[in-house]
């Protein structure tokens, strides 16, 4: 029987990698260029082109305030921002409105 995979990602190496999930015997993943442990993202995630920094910078904003990328029922995994201006612009919404961060990330429109 075959498992389903999953995306890990190891940002200082901008590399992206699909693997078993977790908890199918290995939970601690390392990446194969730095050993460095990889970050599960969840199986709804595409990942940039390593040459695009601005969007590595982006996708680790994301990561680090808790927001991943897993399939919801009907729709994948809803709105992320794509750049650092949608970025900062949720920031100060959630500073202005005292919202988490990682709620404010994930809003599609602000109001």
């Amino acid at each position: 029987m075959a498992y389903g995979k999953t995306s890990f990602v190891c940002l200082p190496c901008r590399a992206s990698y699909k693997q078993p999930l977790p908890g199918m015997g290995r939970d601690e993943r390392l990446c194969p260029r730095c050993a460095r442990p990889l970050v599960h993202v969840g199986s709804a995630f595409a990942a940039p082109r390593r040459r695009d920094t601005a969007a590595w910078r982006t996708l680790s904003v994301l990561l680090h305030a808790g927001v991943r990328f897993h399939k919801s029922c009907c729709g994948g995994p809803g709105y992320r921002p794509r750049s650092l201006s949608e970025v900062r612009e949720r920031m100060t919404y959630a500073r202005r409105t005292g919202q988490p961060f990682s709620e404010a990330l994930v809003l599609r429109e602000l109001p």
